[in-house]
């Protein structure tokens, strides 16, 4: 008779308030890391605001963005405290505490010249969407990733997932909890696995699975959050487990929080780093 599979442990609130801590009253921004975000080629560049915004609400000190697009923006209107650049700006920045690159930012000569500069780079990454897709047809930067010696964590939905492993998205979502593995074991990172239920690995390979969120969150923008907040949370000194199985569950309790609202047709992406970074306040008032 076969075994049972092992049951999943899942996250808590409580297991990632811990990480948690008020901030000193004599605290300035340079406590607090430096984030950056790469990404928005032409027609895309909402996404790495979407990311950059997210990293800055949830505590970064300091957040850069590296645009690919021509004649990108310089400012952020919506968002000044940001710093905008063109990417290769943001790969010369003397300290960076937090790379995450890939939100929108496509897969040309440019863009695949651009993830094989970050890779090189001495800070812990984010690596999603098209970085994930360039490396996906690119084995030559799969190995230097794998060789990295400092932490990179990667945010594959299905598909990405899919193209990394050279399967299917069905075979993907069939066995979850073994591709998720076998993306931490084959590109020596965490990962998270997105879906309902995501899945995460950390580097020492334990997974765990996320049971909050709901439908509301299948709208467009919502991994460019995750990202950012995974960058500010890793800038902010959490290690790369720590900083992913909080804002993975954040990110979901983010979007819990709308809907019990009665907002789910219509949730977007930018009311979640709101409610994200209102629900994190309230977690460290209520661990003191």
């Amino acid at each position: 008779m076969p075994t049972a599979a092992p049951r999943i442990p899942a996250i808590t609130q409580k297991q990632v308030a811990a990480f948690l801590s008020p901030r000193p009253r004599d605290s300035h921004k340079g406590n607090f890391g430096t984030a950056a975000v790469i990404g928005g080629a032409s027609g895309m560049v909402g996404a790495p605001l979407l990311a950059a915004r997210a990293a800055l609400k949830l505590g970064a000190g300091c957040v850069h963005v590296g645009m690919l697009a021509e004649n990108a923006l310089s400012v952020d209107i919506l968002q000044p405290e940001l710093m905008l650049h063109n990417a290769q700006t943001v790969l010369r920045l003397p300290k960076l505490d937090a790379l995450a690159i890939g939100c929108g930012m496509g897969h040309n000569d440019i863009a695949q010249k651009v993830l094989q500069d970050a890779l090189q780079l001495d800070t812990a990454l984010v690596l999603d969407a098209d970085a994930l897709n360039i490396l996906a047809i690119r084995p030559d930067l799969r190995t230097v990733l794998i060789s990295r010696q400092n932490a990179s964590v990667i945010t594959p939905h299905p598909g990405e997932a899919a193209r990394l492993l050279g399967c299917t998205t069905e075979e993907v979502q069939a066995a979850r909890s073994e591709a998720v593995q076998e993306l931490a074991k084959r590109f020596h990172s965490t990962v998270v696995l997105k879906g309902a239920h995501s899945l995460c690995v950390t580097r020492n390979g334990k997974i765990y699975v996320n049971k909050i969120g709901n439908p509301g969150m299948s709208s467009p923008g919502m991994g460019d959050v995750l990202t950012g907040m995974i960058a500010a949370f890793i800038a902010q000194g959490l290690d790369v487990d720590q900083a992913l199985l909080l804002a993975v569950h954040l990110h979901g309790a983010a979007g819990d929080a709308m809907a019990k609202q009665k907002i789910t047709i219509g949730m977007t992406a930018t009311e979640v780093t709101e409610s994200a970074r209102w629900l994190i306040n309230q977690w460290i008032i209520q661990s003191k």
